[in-house]
């Protein structure tokens, strides 16, 4: 079978392998892609948000998961077309654009992705926690090993693609069984839908950066171009892969966001709660649902470890040709590094957390915006590839929204540094 690209390096030719086997691997490769676009983004944080907006909005958060995914899919079209068609990762494209643009936007998902694998990792060792009752300290540990394992394999692009798939199908499973046995108002969600009782544009812009921002943005993109699927001849796959990402992390939401529901409207106040979302899988159903809880929050937490240490990485290639022959070990690094701050702490630092997720509201207009300039003035850049004019101007409409939730991170910067 031929194996895909080990994480960071250039795509190899292939030595004429057995008849389908190419094309196995590429939809291989594919599906891997996407789903480390959505496991990227259902990390610890994707579950405690969802749990505390469901408990604030009740049926009424189910419009504002249907426009951010709207928006997210929009987003997501335009950064996997245009680094996919280009063959570029988004900070080669940057540098292209405005030399030395790409190693700022590259510091800035970074610092965002080394941040945010603290708490990753502090979410692998909640969930072992609630699994098994280790501590978490040790858990986290443990979970670190296993994902410095999947990237030290012979075959870590595979393992990375088939990891984050079946993780990805099992938090899916569990959540959806969680959806059927809290028994939730299906007919009022459904109705809450399209006709919102309130609308909350705050909580709509947050759930958009949360699933589009930062490293998350370019997880998947990056993620094609160096297994090799890119060119304007793949459109239809690089397309039809973006939107099936965006839409498996909608679907975790949904139906995350009905388990919950049927929790707040049997009466269980999650207002004030230490983790929200184990109180609610709890009430629901019984100490079996802690378990539960645990597990999915341990798949989603090493899903984003290694989405995080992926992503990050693959931006430092562009510094040194060195760290892009050795990718593979300065993701070690990474992991280790996260590890490391987070059991030397004992918790993920809140204020660093805070930080790396107003940072991302910042980088997502930041990285979008060149994206979009790409797909509207340069051509060149995409080996003549025309690109659909209406596509990139609701990109560029998109980014424009991307600015809103940029001011509002800054806001949140200035606030924090001031307090």
């Amino acid at each position: 079978m031929t194996q895909a690209p080990a994480p960071g390096a250039s795509p190899q030719p292939s030595k004429m392998p057995p008849p389908g086997t190419a094309a196995t691997a590429t939809k291989g490769a594919l599906l891997g892609a996407m789903f480390l676009m959505a496991t990227s983004a259902i990390g610890p944080g994707f579950i405690t948000q969802t749990t505390v907006f469901t408990a604030q909005l009740g049926a009424a958060f189910a419009f504002a998961i249907v426009i951010s995914i709207i928006v997210d899919i929009a987003v997501q079209l335009n950064v996997w077309r245009v680094i996919g068609v280009s063959g570029m990762r988004a900070q080669d494209l940057a540098n292209q654009v405005i030399p030395g643009f790409g190693y700022v936007l590259a510091a800035l998902v970074v610092f965002g992705g080394l941040v945010f694998n603290i708490g990753n990792i502090g979410g692998t060792g909640l969930g072992a926690n609630a699994m098994f009752g280790v501590d978490a300290k040790i858990g986290g540990a443990v979970s670190a090993l296993i994902a410095i394992a999947i990237f030290v394999s012979k075959k870590a692009g595979v393992a990375m693609d088939r990891i984050v798939v079946v993780l990805g199908v099992l938090m899916i499973a569990m959540v959806a069984y969680a959806a059927v046995a809290t028994q939730p108002p299906y007919g009022e969600a459904l109705k809450q839908t399209v006709l919102p009782d309130k609308v909350d544009f705050l909580i709509i812009t947050t759930l958009i950066g949360g699933t589009v921002g930062g490293y998350i943005t370019y997880a998947g993109a990056h993620r094609i171009v160096d297994s090799g699927i890119t060119g304007p001849e793949r459109i239809a796959e690089i397309s039809r892969g973006s939107i099936t990402g965006i839409l498996v992390t909608g679907v975790m939401r949904g139906l995350l966001f009905l388990a919950i529901l049927g929790v707040v409207v049997g009466g269980v106040e999650l207002a004030g709660v230490d983790n929200p979302p184990a109180v609610a899988f709890e009430a629901a159903l019984g100490r079996v649902g802690l378990h539960i809880f645990g597990v999915i929050l341990w798949a989603a937490s090493i899903t984003s470890v290694i989405g995080a240490s992926y992503t990050s990485v693959s931006f430092l290639t562009t510094f040194n040709a060195a760290i892009k022959k050795h990718s593979q070990w300065v993701v070690v690094g990474f992991i280790v590094i996260s590890a490391a701050i987070y059991i030397s702490l004992g918790q993920s630092p809140a204020t660093l957390l805070i930080l790396a997720g107003a940072l991302n509201g910042l980088i997502l207009p930041f990285g979008f915006g060149i994206l979009v300039w790409v797909a509207l003035r340069r051509q060149d850049l995409l080996g003549g590839y025309v690109y659909p004019k209406w596509l990139a101007y609701l990109g560029l409409l998109i980014w424009l929204l991307t600015i809103y939730l940029g001011y509002e991170s800054f806001s949140g910067i200035v606030k924090l540094w001031s307090s």
